[in-house]
């Protein structure tokens, strides 16, 4: 695999990008003073109310709300993901992506997708060229329209169909050897077609660069689906089939289906279903979940309802429960026994199929429904097998809210309650319970504590080149009001790299839980020109250290009241005393 993306580069393409001209190329913008507007791209309107402002390098729509820098807007216009929005970027710049690590980079990479496209090409013309196959894609409720939408071909039957569309040159040779194309002859020299006489699904990644194939059979040959092997740019644990496609076909999606096979995906794509995807005959890993709700905030599991799907579905629900977060939501469909579906769907139709999505099994119903099945009857031996048998699944979920109402449900379920439970189980730490609030000082500056560290934060990011005038005083980062530490980062980021505009500071927070809060930040209109902002910031950071202080006063007096100050808060205690005298004379 590739090395990094260094954050220089990243600061660079920012600094340089012209986010007007980059939005520009893909809608029209007008210009409004100093910004440009347009009609959101994202949501449907006739009045124009999403921003573009070249000063901040951000997009923002007072409508839907979404809002980016120009890399975000790629990644959300064109559907692409992290790195290849970079790429893209770069491209457009005439700049060429640096990877940290380069001495042990692998070969490079285009060679290998030229012939894996050039090999979609062939089998796309080879199915025309087969009835037999084409009737058997009929068959399946399968029209032209569809088969062109995914690239469906057909491998013919014969030894060198592939290999004689290239040169022979050696070279040629070890990139369809590298990508999975061929395969070595035992024995002998010479290599052969890997995939023969099967339908071919060409797997994408997300930018549409075909990666790898699925091979089904036509007869009852074995193996029914043959997948290309592991390889340096497809790896079966990562990819998903159909995801290019279902992101290609909505813009926004809200939800994806996840089925086991190709033609699953398919046929539902074919009856207007096309928020679908199919695993490549491995089971679900957290790499998959962990892309899919990079796109979606719903994930909507389809298995069999058999032993087999129902196995499947449990090895799932495993390896989504470490994924689980506030905002994401799993739930569970299981067919009538002996469809699947591609079968239920020719059957019913997709009005039908739909409602059966609708009345999918959330996550947590599932699960209980589980553990009650293997916990056995309801008696006091089985609820304290039921929790015995959650543990270890509580345990894999990460913490907060999820984990708290999931561990609530099953205090319900066992008959206990929810601290008992915890404490009886061990493995399944208890939420801290909320703190007392704190003894608030009579006194508070207008706008409260909160907005202004907020203030402070959005000044920063409008203008960090002033911001890298400032230097952090003392005890900023150290300070208990909330979003003072992050404020302090801030401070110190601009100071040490002056040059980082508004979009390059918000992309150093883009996988960090502060991004969508800084954005928001970013988005809102600020109050104060740039001539203004180094005195509103220096204002502010001042305010900010006296709500500090006066809210550490507050805490030592509750403490001194109550006669537990050690020697060392004693002294503190004094000094802000003697501090607040002063200010106040």
């Amino acid at each position: 695999m590739a090395g990094r993306i260094p954050q220089h580069f990243i600061d660079e393409l920012m600094q340089r990008a012209d986010i007007v001209e980059i939005i520009g190329s893909r809608i029209q913008l007008k210009k409004a003073g100093r910004d440009y507007k347009a009609c959101c791209p994202f949501h449907g309107e006739k009045t124009p109310s999403f921003t573009v402002s070249p000063a901040k390098g951000f997009y923002h729509c007072f409508g839907c709300g979404a809002h980016g820098t120009a890399l975000g807007f790629l990644m959300e216009y064109d559907r692409l993901e992290f790195v290849p929005a970079v790429e893209e970027l770069a491209a457009r710049l005439g700049l060429e992506v640096p990877r940290e690590d380069s001495a042990q980079q692998p070969a490079p990479l285009a060679p290998l997708y030229a012939v894996l496209d050039r090999s979609a090409d062939y089998y796309e013309q080879a199915l025309r060229a087969h009835p037999a196959a084409v009737e058997y894609l009929r068959g399946r409720g399968l029209d032209g329209e569809t088969a062109k939408t995914f690239r469906i071909g057909y491998a013919p039957p014969g030894w060198d169909g592939l290999l004689a569309q290239f040169d022979r040159g050696e070279e040629t040779r070890q990139h369809l050897l590298a990508a999975g194309l061929i395969v070595p002859r035992e024995g002998a020299s010479g290599h052969y077609d890997r995939f023969r006489d099967r339908i071919m699904f060409p797997i994408r990644d997300s930018r549409g660069r075909v990666v790898g194939f699925g091979g089904r059979v036509l007869g009852s040959g074995e193996p029914k689906y043959l997948n290309s092997p592991e390889t340096a740019v497809f790896h079966k644990g990562q990819e998903l089939y159909g995801l290019y496609e279902a992101r290609q076909a909505e813009r926004r999606l809200s939800r994806l289906l996840v089925v086991e096979g190709y033609m699953d995906a398919v046929s539902l794509a074919r009856h207007g279903i096309r928020d679908v995807v199919a695993t490549l005959g491995t089971a679900t890993t957290g790499e998959h979940l962990r892309r899919l709700f990079r796109v979606v905030p719903e994930v909507v599991f389809c298995f069999d309802g058999d032993r087999a799907g129902r196995a499947a579905a449990w090895r799932a629900l495993q390896a989504t429960l470490p994924e689980l977060r506030e905002g994401r939501q799993v739930r569970f469909l299981f067919l009538p026994e002996g469809e699947d579906p591609d079968s239920l769907v020719g059957r019913e139709g997709p009005a039908a199929f739909g409602a059966r999505l609708g009345q999918a099994t959330p996550l947590s119903d599932y699960l209980l429904q589980e553990l009650r099945q293997q916990a056995g009857s309801d008696s006091l031996d089985s609820r304290a097998r039921l929790a015995e048998l959650a543990r270890p699944l509580v345990g894999l979920l990460p913490a907060g809210v999820y984990r708290e109402l999931l561990t609530d449900r099953l205090a319900q379920e066992v008959g206990l309650q929810p601290q008992r439970l915890t404490a009886a189980l061990g493995g399944m730490p208890a939420p801290e319970p909320p703190a007392p609030p704190a003894r608030r000082a009579a006194h508070r500056p207008p706008g409260g504590r909160a907005s202004v560290v907020g203030q402070a934060i959005a000044l920063v990011l409008s203008y960090p080149q002033v911001a890298a005038t400032i230097v952090p005083p003392p005890g900023l980062a150290s300070a208990r009001l909330k979003g003072a530490g992050l404020l302090a980062e801030l401070l110190q980021l601009t100071r040490a790299h002056p040059d980082l505009n508004p979009g390059a500071l918000l992309e150093r927070f883009r996988d960090r839980s502060e991004g969508p809060h800084l954005s928001a930040l970013l988005a809102a209109p600020t109050q104060v020109g740039e001539s203004g902002a180094r005195a509103e910031l220096a204002d502010s950071l001042q305010r900010i250290l006296a709500l500090e202080r006066e809210e550490r006063l507050a805490s030592l007096a509750s403490k001194a009241a109550a006669g537990g100050l050690t020697a060392e808060e004693k002294e503190e205690f004094r000094q802000l005393q003697r501090g607040q005298a002063g200010s106040a004379r």
